[in-house]
């Protein structure tokens, strides 16, 4: 029990070093990103290969680490389309970046329209850097004596208005609705500037034409008095002045302008680790370890607690939140996940504190099995829900799982992951590397799953009927340079499982080439396109896509 509250602990106050990766700072005139897809098909002897190179910061930005990245989810005509046209991607210097695809605008139709004309359709899609602003700025709580970091930890898409983008960035401790619209540039032209008819005993600068300077004094004044006028008096012409005309205003070239529009904080005690968008477009949750809390999007004075798992005694603490995401069709469920490795899934019609759940998902340990590092392993860090809201995919330190959510009894599938990390799990737990939390993601069509791993790999696997996909790659300019080759059998259908089953199973200590694994170099963040076999990587400080 003491080594449990040690582990929650160290996960409330996140005492445990973390690596920033320097970027090498580049020329000022890299002000576009450009994708290069590789084209191939998920079949035998052809894998995913890396589609774009690494992105380079403006001069004079820190360089840091991309921590996050996300596809948009647009709206048009009040049915939710899922586009994914816009990327965003944050990194620990508190800045958002903002990715816009190409190919399609270009042409000006979506890939069904173009087919319908005579159109070519390019190979691939090209995603080309668009703006970037600075979401957070480094804080510090004077009563807790506890300095905010800047960096981003959770970007969520909102719905679009006005062909404006929405978006929502958090860091720790503070909430931001971010408001990204172009607007046009004005400027003034037509100054009243007549060099043949300017009036003054100054010359106008750049022109041509000169006038005679009258004498002054030192004081400024004329020494010349006009008779029967005051020195300060001063009279316009009967006619006026035909050379004084009024300045007009013109707009110019479009230009990007990102503006806060609601700032959400002082709602959360311990470091925030997820937020996720409702589907009826007005409210959102943000989760820290203890508390789940709802907002609306218009409001930012007044949250609602939802969910609170923090006890009376914090010596009685048992599990804290390390999830929580919203259902993507119904807007009154949602799951969140626990440091014991179990799902809940709660409906907010039930009560208005939502301790107790409707069903709870979570796999019995074999008997023979615990050990010291059971349940550290067993903590979840990730869940999503699949697009049809049928299925939930959770990450845990070894595996990945597959949920139905009309069968509590256990995972219908489970992938293996780090499984060659289980005989060195004492040395994984001293250097710290046994607490990353490592996030997963699912493919449009919920045929393939997807999750990092160290060295800057991630792992694709197949959950279709008769897949057996499992391909391993590394998040680099030569994606195939570390593949590894992984035995697994034939997936069964998700509809006939009555248990789960477990393939992609790695049991090597390294890559195909015999390099051990650097756990200093970890693929944390990835992100699914919501209707391509797009997939975007965030390794260091580098953003790769790959695409199928």
């Amino acid at each position: 029990m003491i080594v449990k509250r040690l582990h929650l602990l160290r996960r409330l106050c996140r005492i445990r070093d973390v690596i920033v990766v320097k970027l090498t700072i580049r020329n000022r005139s890299v002000c576009y990103f450009h994708c290069e897809f590789g084209q191939t098909r998920f079949v035998e002897n052809e894998r995913w290969r890396r589609s774009c190179g690494e992105y380079g910061w403006r001069a004079g930005a820190s360089g840091v680490e991309i921590l996050s990245g996300f596809w948009r989810t647009k709206c048009r005509g009040g049915s939710a389309g899922r586009t994914g046209d816009h990327l965003a991607t944050g990194d620990r210097g508190g800045r958002v970046v903002l990715f816009e695809r190409t190919d399609i605008r270009d042409h000006g139709g979506s890939r069904r329209d173009l087919e319908m004309m005579d159109y070519s359709i390019s190979r691939h899609p090209e995603f080309r850097y668009k703006t970037e602003f600075q979401s957070h700025e480094p804080e510090f709580d004077y009563l807790k004596s506890l300095e905010i970091e800047e960096k981003i930890n959770k970007i969520r898409w909102c719905q679009t208005a006005s062909g404006a983008l929405f978006l929502l960035s958090s860091n720790d401790k503070t909430i931001k609705f971010w408001k990204v619209q172009e607007k046009k540039v004005k400027k003034v032209c037509d100054m009243n500037v007549d060099p043949v008819k300017a009036v003054g005993n100054v010359p106008i600068v750049g022109s041509s034409t000169s006038t005679s300077l009258k004498p002054c004094i030192a004081n400024g004044k004329y020494t010349e008095k006009s008779v029967g006028h005051s020195s300060c008096d001063f009279e316009f012409p009967s006619g006026g002045i035909p050379s004084l005309r009024s300045p007009t205003v013109t707009s110019h070239e479009m230009s990007l302008v990102a503006r806060c529009r609601r700032i959400y904080s002082h709602a959360h005690d311990y470091h925030i680790n997820s937020i996720s968008n409702n589907s009826d477009g007005e409210t959102f949750i943000s989760a820290d370890d203890l508390r789940i809390n709802l907002w609306n999007l218009d409001i930012s004075s007044q949250s609602f607690n939802i969910v609170d798992v923090k006890p009376a005694n914090m010596e009685d603490l048992t599990e804290v939140i390390t999830s929580a995401e919203f259902h993507p069709t119904h807007c009154n469920m949602l799951a969140y996940s626990s440091s014991k490795g179990s799902i809940s899934l709660i409906d907010m019609r039930q009560s208005a504190l939502c301790d107790s759940h409707s069903k709870l998902f979570e796999q019995l340990e074999m008997p023979g099995t615990r050990s010291f590092f059971t349940e550290i392993i067993a903590s979840v860090s990730d869940l999503k829900f699949a697009k049809d809201g049928r299925h939930i995919l959770s990450r845990d330190y070894m595996t990945l799982k597959l949920w139905d959510i009309n069968m509590d009894s256990g995972p219908v599938a489970t992938f293996q992951v780090h499984e060659y990390l289980r005989p060195k799990l004492c040395d994984v737990y001293e250097n710290d590397s046994i607490f990353d939390k490592f996030e997963c993601c699912l493919s449009g069509d919920g045929h393939r799953v997807a999750t990092g791993s160290y060295s800057n790999l991630f792992r694709v696997f197949g959950c279709s009927e008769g897949s057996t996909e499992a391909t391993t790659l590394e998040a680099s300019k030569n994606p195939m340079r570390r593949q590894v080759q992984t035995p697994s059998r034939p997936a069964r259908s998700l509809g006939n499982l009555s248990c789960g089953f477990r393939r992609g199973v790695d049991n090597s200590g390294g890559d195909s080439n015999g390099n051990a694994y650097d756990f200093s170099t970890k693929l944390l963040h990835l992100a699914w396109h919501p209707t391509e076999n797009a997939l975007a990587c965030a390794a260091s400080n580098s953003l790769y896509m790959y695409y199928s």
